[in-house]
């Protein structure tokens, strides 16, 4: 593959954030709120100094970035416990919305029942939803 051919497959991270967004019916953060108490499973993917700042959501398995689909597949060996049913919604956060969108298309992409929330955890503050202190459920 040449620089040229590379160049006319980038899109650039706006479109490929667009692309993962087409795919996905994403929740305000009330009604992520609502979708984790009807059982959906709750994702936050916030590094450590992010959750320290923001607080963490209750319910929620702390996954890192770099091992979700592992954890989360429910074809593999590395999976989490609450990841056998690809039938439950997966709800992911992120501080503002963004990487949780790439995150949850990827989840798509291995047959889940996945999706983000719309401001990330930002919004959740803002919107008055619940965090508290910790201790997190982190899923190495």
């Amino acid at each position: 593959m040449t620089v040229e051919d590379r160049v006319d497959v980038a899109v650039g991270v706006d479109a490929m954030l667009a692309r993962a967004r087409a795919g996905l019916h994403r929740l305000t953060p009330h009604a992520a709120y609502e979708a984790v108490q009807a059982g959906a499973l709750l994702v936050d993917t916030r590094t450590a100094p992010q959750r320290a700042r923001q607080g963490e959501l209750p319910g929620a398995l702390v996954i890192d970035r770099t091992v979700l689909e592992w954890r989360l597949d429910p074809a593999s060996p590395w999976r989490i416990p609450e990841a056998g049913d690809p039938a439950r919604l997966v709800v992911v956060l992120c501080r503002q919305g963004y990487s949780s969108s790439l995150a949850a298309a990827s989840l798509r992409q291995l047959g889940l029942d996945a999706t983000d929330v719309i401001g990330g955890v930002e919004a959740w503050l803002h919107a008055g939803l619940p965090t508290h202190d910790g201790p997190a459920d982190v899923r190495e």
